[in-house]
């Protein structure tokens, strides 16, 4: 089997090559407005605030015309007026809002601000963006000094539901229980837990199944906000009568970590392995995914 992983190693490498943009990071944001401008123009927000006019600047020659007339044209939002003024009428299922079509899904969102509750839209195009964005992650993992056992191991995914909630109209719920609800079949193929726990609403029982199956499992990157993660080892080490995670999981060489700022979390983490793994930073919001990091 090694001979599996060291192809998977190699091909990864080759397409994460192939995928690498050298444009600078002002023309890539360029460009992505101006597609968005395009996708959004004949929605209600985009007639609203005349993308039209935004995107005609596009052509002139000043180079940052576009942006002086978008500042110009669409004043600054926070949630509660985008939601009082726009999103309410998504819930209530109108169709070309403040993007095309009707949006199926929103994520619930504390934030830092405003209402306590927040619904944020997630739509088709949104989770398509996200899962794109989530397999070029992925190419990265050639740049990282991996052993081929790695390549044919699973990754643990640990967040919401993916039972989400029904209002009438859409789905509710964490944005990773939308999103893991959503994963491509050839993702899901390697992805613990199974079908069955994701689904699990309850926090308690969720992770006491993932405990108890824990040891049937090949794990060699793990996925979650640090302390849900740190709790999980925690408790599969106490459980296992083990020294450290990687009695469980010995090809464990990588956690994606989000949401929150990792370091305050390093000490515990690193005392709960037994040896060094790679930390990689993404910032996935219920906004959309910003970033990750690629080395």
């Amino acid at each position: 089997m090694p001979i599996i992983g060291s192809i998977l190693k190699k091909g990864i490498k080759l397409r994460e090559t192939l995928e690498q943009d050298y444009t600078s990071p002002y023309d890539l944001q360029k460009k992505e407005l101006s597609k968005l401008l395009i996708s959004a123009r004949n929605t209600m927000f985009g007639r609203e605030y005349d993308f039209m006019s935004v995107l005609e600047k596009f052509r002139s020659h000043g180079q940052h015309d576009f942006y002086e007339q978008f500042k110009a044209n669409v004043p600054i939002h926070d949630y509660d007026s985008m939601n009082d003024s726009w999103w309410h009428k998504t819930r209530d299922g109108e169709p070309d809002v403040t993007w095309p079509g009707r949006t199926k899904f929103f994520a619930l969102s504390s934030g830092t601000s405003g209402a306590s509750s927040k619904f944020i839209p997630v739509t088709k195009d949104m989770i398509r963006q996200i899962r794109r964005t989530g397999t070029r992650h992925m190419y990265t993992l050639g740049k990282y000094d991996l052993p081929d056992k790695f390549f044919q191991s699973g990754m643990l995914m640990l967040g919401g539901s993916t039972s989400l909630n029904f209002s009438g109209n859409f789905y509710y719920g964490d944005l990773s229980g939308i999103t893991t609800g959503q994963l491509p079949l050839w993702i899901q193929g390697f992805s613990r837990p199974s079908p069955k726990i994701k689904k699990q609403k309850d926090w308690e029982t969720k992770l006491e199944e993932i405990i108890e199956n824990a040891h049937k499992w090949n794990i060699g990157m793990m996925a979650g906000v640090p302390a849900w993660i740190t709790i999980l080892m925690e408790r599969i080490i106490e459980k296992h009568g083990v020294n450290n995670i990687h009695d469980i999981w010995p090809n464990l060489h990588a956690y994606v970590h989000g949401g929150v700022a990792f370091e305050p979390y390093r000490k515990g983490f690193d005392g709960l392995l037994g040896h060094p793994i790679h930390y990689i930073d993404t910032y996935l919001a219920s906004e959309g995914f910003i970033a990750f990091q690629d080395a």
